[in-house]
């Protein structure tokens, strides 16, 4: 019996669809010679054709893209972010060069300018030729290359709209020129810095400067969050620092949180089916997913509904709720609560009762819309 079990579990591993690692090689005009790629696809790539997916370009790949790419898979897998492709560029035997900028300006130049070249007009095209990619893209830099994942966005159209910046090198003002580039930002931008008590001390301390600067940021458009690890090396903060990233970069496309529950939808002063709507828009254009909405998502806000005593939002969330589930009896539910909390008792009842035939849905059960039918029926003598 033991062996069988083992066999099923066996069997059930090797079922389970894996993110897929595929080493590749870029002939580069640019740099003049061949550069290693470490590319990571989503589980069921090859067998979601329609889909796009948004796109991690990992600097310092000989290391860092491994732990990237972890993340992003188990991140993924929980649907706290959208599946995405990772790219590890090797920089094991180029980092010094390709990294290179000037005395003069502090901006790329020679063989940090090739590099700047190789990223923008050679890697980014080869990967849009050959794989399904979206528009939202996301650069990853770990010490020197953390500074330089800064140029990308000195760009009139930036390469990326995510930016994690672990433990960064910076160059002479960087911090300055950063500022005043992200003030004049129009467009969405992430980024996300982290430092560490351990980490290189001239380096973390000019994070806690750079952090500084960056909070006193006044851009709707710039969405900001740092990091001061207590405890890692500036060799162990990226494990500690790329799952904050992850979190603080995708966090509209997770569901709603009590975090979130409490200090945002409980706080609105206009209608939370609205900040829902919001919410499912901004993740499509941010991410190109039309994303489902929850049904736990749908189930805050009507808890933020109750709440605040606001019934009739009802009305719009069940309309809502019958477009996004219509065999169900989502919609039914929270149209009769309008209904039923707005005074049109007779309307609450045929709405709970004509849910009979619908599928039932997120805890809401055919009994309890029949109950509450009885219930009015009984008060009121329907």
């Amino acid at each position: 019996m033991k062996n069988k079990l083992l066999t099923l579990f066996l069997v059930a591993c090797f079922s389970v669809s894996y993110a897929q690692t595929i080493y590749e090689e870029i002939d580069s005009y640019k740099l003049g010679e061949n550069r290693e790629l470490k590319i990571q696809l989503p589980r069921n790539y090859n067998d979601n054709i329609e889909k796009s997916y948004p796109l991690f370009v990992v600097l310092d790949g000989d290391y860092m893209f491994e732990i990237v790419a972890g993340n992003v898979d188990y991140y993924s897998y929980w649907e706290d972010m959208p599946e995405a492709i990772v790219v590890g560029v090797n920089q094991v035997d180029s980092r010094e060069n390709d990294c290179y900028y000037s005395d003069q300006n502090y901006f790329p130049v020679e063989t940090g300018a090739s590099f700047f070249e190789f990223v923008g007009m050679e890697l980014i095209p080869y990967l849009e030729e050959n794989y399904r990619i979206e528009n939202f893209r996301v650069a990853v830099g770990h010490g020197e290359t953390a500074n330089y994942i800064n140029y990308f966005l000195f760009k009139d159209k930036p390469l990326f709209q995510g930016y994690i910046s672990l433990s960064p090198d910076l160059a002479p003002e960087m911090t300055e020129n950063l500022t005043e580039r992200i003030s004049t930002f129009e467009n969405k931008l992430f980024y996300y810095l982290a430092t560490a008590t351990n980490d290189i001390k001239p380096l973390r301390e000019d994070a806690i400067a750079l952090d500084t600067a960056l909070k006193g940021i006044d851009n709707k458009n710039f969405l900001y969050n740092f990091n001061n690890f207590e405890g890692p090396t500036h060799y162990s903060n990226p494990a500690h620092a790329i799952p904050k990233a992850l979190e603080s970069i995708f966090f509209v496309f997770q569901p709603i949180s009590k975090t979130e529950y409490k200090e945002r939808i409980l706080t609105l002063e206009t209608s939370p089916v609205e900040y829902l709507l919001e919410k499912y828009t901004m993740i499509d254009e941010l991410f190109g997913i039309e994303k489902q909405i929850l049904v736990n998502d749908f189930k805050a806000i009507a808890a933020a509904i109750n709440k605040k005593e606001k019934f009739e939002y009802f009305e719009d969330l069940g309309k809502l709720a019958r477009k996004q589930y219509p065999d169900t009896l989502l919609g039914h539910y929270y149209l009769g609560r309008f209904y039923e909390e707005t005074g049109e008792h007779k309307k609450a009842m045929k709405t709970y009762r004509s849910a009979y035939i619908l599928e039932e849905i997120g805890g809401y059960s055919k009994d309890e819309m029949i109950e509450r039918a009885d219930q009015i029926k009984a008060d009121f003598g329907y």
